[in-house]
C-alpha cells in the first residue's frame, strides 16, 4: 500500500486526541483531518465509525471523513449540562447489563432502553448474576413491561445459566456493544461468551455490590466468529436530552392511550373523556410507569432546551472570532 492512499477502516478506540483505525486486522494510530473542527461534533468519529483516511505507514495517518451512519448512541455530558457526548456508532444490539443486585434499578434500564431506541439500535437487557435472586421471574417480567420493543434475558455467566439464549445475536457481521453499571458483570459476561479473558474483570465491593471501572474508555473487539463488540465504561447515570422520540418508544403503550382521549391537549388532570385516567382506574397503567415517563419527557426537554442555548451560544462565539 503506498503512502497517503485513500482506504476505508473502522474506528476502534479513541484515547483522548489519538484514534485508532481497523484495517485489514492491523490497529493504524491515525489523527483527524483539520477540517473536522471546523463543522458538527457530531461529525466527529466515533468508535464503531466507518471512516476513509490516507494511511501513512510511517506515522499517523489521516481521518478524512465519516461514512453514512446506521446507528448514533449519545446522551448528555454529565459534567456539562446539556452538551451532547456523542458515544458509538453502528451498533445493531445494545446489551443493557445489569446485576440482580442493589445494581438493578428500573428507572436505570427504562433510561437505556430510551437512549438505545433513539439511538436507532435493539435494547437487550440482560440481567446477571441471575444465581444470586431468589425471584429471577419477578425482575424479567418487571424489565418485559417496560416496553415491547426490549428483549430480555436472565443469565449467570459463572455457572453458565442462560448464556445459550444470547447465541442469537452473534452473527458475523452484527456490532454488539455492553452498556451498565461498573460491576454489573460487563467484562465477565463477554469473556464467558468468548470463552477467553478478553476484558478484564474488577472486584465488586460486597458493601454495595458496586464495581471498580475496569474499562476507562470505550473500545471495539472484532471476534474470530466476524462479530464486534464494544465495551463502554461503567454509567451508573444516564441522562436525558434530545431522546424523546426513543422515551417514546419505550412508552408507546402511553402514546397509544393518549391518542384515545377525547381532547388532543388532554393533560390527564380533570379532564372528561381521558383515556390514561380510566386505564389507571382500571390497573391497566401503572401511575408509577405514568409518572417515569413525564418525569423522563420533562428532563429531556430541559436538557434539549439547554443544548440549543449552549450551541447557539457556541455558533455566536465561533462567528465573532471569525470577524475579528
Amino acid at each position: 500500500m503506498n503512502s497517503f492512499e485513500l482506504s476505508s477502516g473502522r474506528i476502534s478506540e479513541i484515547r483522548k486526541n489519538s484514534f485508532f483505525v481497523r484495517f485489514n486486522g492491523q490497529e493504524l494510530p491515525a489523527k483527524l483531518k483539520g477540517s473536522f473542527y471546523e463543522g458538527d461534533p457530531e461529525g466527529f468519529p466515533v468508535v464503531g465509525d466507518y471512516v476513509s483516511f490516507e494511511y501513512n505507514p510511517a506515522g499517523d495517518s489521516v481521518i478524512t471523513g465519516v461514512k453514512e451512519r446506521k446507528s448514533l448512541l449519545m446522551r448528555p455530558d454529565q459534567s456539562k449540562t446539556g452538551v451532547m457526548q456523542y458515544m458509538v456508532a453502528n451498533v445493531d444490539y445494545v446489551f443493557i447489563v445489569t446485576a440482580l443486585n442493589e445494581d438493578y434499578s428500573y428507572n436505570r434500564v427504562a433510561r437505556y432502553s430510551s437512549l438505545v431506541q433513539q439511538g436507532g439500535a435493539i435494547p437487550v437487557v440482560v440481567l446477571t448474576k441471575s444465581d444470586l435472586c431468589g425471584n429471577v421471574g419477578r425482575y424479567v417480567r418487571e424489565v418485559e413491561s417496560i416496553s415491547e420493543n426490549v428483549r430480555v434475558h436472565a443469565i449467570s455467566a459463572i455457572y453458565d445459566i442462560g448464556l445459550d439464549e444470547l447465541e442469537e445475536y452473534f452473527e458475523p457481521g452484527v456490532t454488539i456493544c455492553f452498556m451498565g453499571s461498573s460491576g454489573a458483570g460487563k467484562s465477565t459476561l463477554l469473556n464467558a461468551l468468548t470463552g477467553e479473558e478478553t476484558m478484564k474483570t474488577g472486584a465488586v465491593r460486597e458493601s454495595d455490590s458496586t464495581g471498580k471501572h475496569t474499562t476507562t474508555h470505550r473500545q471495539l473487539i472484532e471476534l474470530e466468529n466476524g462479530v464486534s463488540v464494544i465495551d463502554t465504561p461503567g454509567m451508573r447515570e444516564v441522562g436525558m436530552a434530545g431522546v424523546q422520540d426513543g422515551i417514546d418508544d419505550t412508552f408507546a403503550d402511553i402514546i397509544e392511550l393518549e391518542s384515545r382521549c377525547r381532547f388532543s391537549d388532554c393533560k390527564h388532570d380533570t379532564e372528561p373523556g381521558c383515556a390514561i385516567k380510566a386505564a389507571i382506574e382500571s390497573g391497566e397503567l401503572a401511575p408509577e410507569r405514568l409518572m417515569l415517563y413525564r418525569n423522563l419527557s420533562n428532563e429531556n426537554t430541559r436538557n434539549y432546551a439547554k443544548k440549543k442555548e449552549i450551541s447557539k451560544w457556541h455558533k455566536a462565539y465561533k462567528k465573532y472570532l471569525e470577524n475579528m
